[in-house]
């Protein structure tokens, strides 16, 4: 293991650790802010899942649906700023979307998971998926699912089409273009929506891992309902997850290179946590980015119940999914994204808590992997929570 803790803060170390011994970690990295300044800093392992060369510090993976978190934060920004309004339809910015019944979808319906739009009749193909206008030509041309507003299900891939297109027909850039201009490049943050060939040689390979399940932790199997929603073709959970089909190889320069952004962020555990420690609060060299009013309208409860994609109950704001039993966070108040198999970013006002877990090894984990929850176990622990 390398890197440094803050008195205190030693149980996450310890933790760190046992996601080594006993769940399967190959290569990772955990950081953790309070009150914009920096308490845990941890890595080790291999960076790449199936190679010998060390992580080391400075060392990024893509971190998956962590993504969309990210993501969403540019539109709160817009919003912020004056120059979108949540409460507007979609088809206010983009008439092409108003096809096949959509022109009541909102754009908070976009955030928040109830734009009835999970699924693509006709999934795209990898080489399609690297276009940035076929995606969203694709969703545009969707009938929805359900009628938009009445219910939530997790818009797996889908959601990154429509919050791109969203951003590009404000703002004349991608998502990934308006962050890199307006927050991350800036701010000096470790975090990358299309990966410059000049960063290509920090980020490693990635692949699928396994591990025991830790004692008393979270439970190995799935209700038979949730597997039966993902073994079956016809359901809105399989379809979901395979809007883009089959998924690229996420180890290939040119699905890194797109902006994607419900699924292809590649980040430092440092990146991710100081990108949530910057939106809650003032850091080193950088001011607060989300007022106290966005803070609250990211993390006011939007959606909640059962999920008609993931097919458990979950909660989400707007953009980002809330404390729950499908993912937990470190309080109520806590407000961020887990990434399929591993990665995890949120940030928590009330203990002033930004968290960041990046990984290369990937478990049949959805919302809760266990590596990323023991660690946040330790650190409610040392906060007496």
């Amino acid at each position: 293991m390398n890197g440094t803790v803050a008195e205190g803060f030693e149980p996450v170390r310890e933790a760190f650790v046992r996601n080594f011994e006993t769940l399967g970690d190959r290569g990772a990295a955990v950081a953790v802010y309070r009150d914009g300044q920096k308490v845990v800093d941890l890595w080790g392992g291999t960076k790449d899942v199936d190679g010998t060369a060390p992580w080391e510090r400075g060392t990024a993976q893509v971190v998956r649906s962590a993504t969309k978190g990210v993501a969403a934060a540019v539109l709160l920004l817009l919003h912020q700023r004056g120059q979108l309004d949540l409460d507007a339809p979609v088809g206010h910015y983009w008439p092409e979307f108003k096809a096949q019944g959509k022109e009541r979808v909102l754009v908070r319906h976009v955030l928040n998971h109830r734009a009835g739009l999970p699924v693509l009749d006709r999934p795209l193909t990898p080489q399609e998926a690297l276009d940035p206008l076929r995606g969203p030509a694709a969703v545009a041309a969707q009938a929805p699912a359900w009628e938009p507003g009445t219910g939530h299900g997790y818009h797996a891939l889908t959601y990154g089409w429509l919050l791109d297109e969203l951003v590009r027909r404000v703002t004349g850039q991608n998502t990934g273009e308006w962050l890199a201009s307006q927050v991350t490049g800036p701010l000096g943050l470790d975090l990358w929506l299309g990966l410059p060939e000049s960063e290509a040689g920090r980020v490693g390979r990635v692949g699928r891992v396994e591990g025991a399940e830790p004692a008393g932790g979270l439970r190995a199997r799935p209700k038979r309902s949730v597997t039966e929603a993902y073994e079956d073709p016809t359901s809105l959970t399989r379809r979901a997850f395979a809007a883009i089909s089959p998924f690229p190889d996420q180890n290939d320069p040119a699905y890194r290179a797109t902006a994607l952004p419900a699924t292809n962020a590649m980040a430092t555990a440092d990146g991710l946590a100081r990108f949530y420690a910057i939106l809650i609060g003032d850091t080193a060299g950088a001011a607060r980015l989300f007022t106290p009013e966005t803070v609250d309208m990211a993390r006011a409860e939007e959606s909640a119940g059962p999920d008609r994609v993931l097919v458990v109950g979950t909660r989400f704001g707007l953009g980002y999914m809330l404390h729950g039993s499908a993912s937990p966070l470190l309080t109520p108040g806590s407000f961020g994204h887990p990434g399929r198999g591993g990665a995890l970013g949120f940030a928590d006002p009330e203990t002033g808590i930004a968290f960041g877990y990046v990984t290369n090894g990937f478990r049949k984990t959805v919302t809760a992997d266990p590596r990323a929850q023991g660690l946040v176990r330790a650190v409610r622990g040392v906060l007496g929570l």
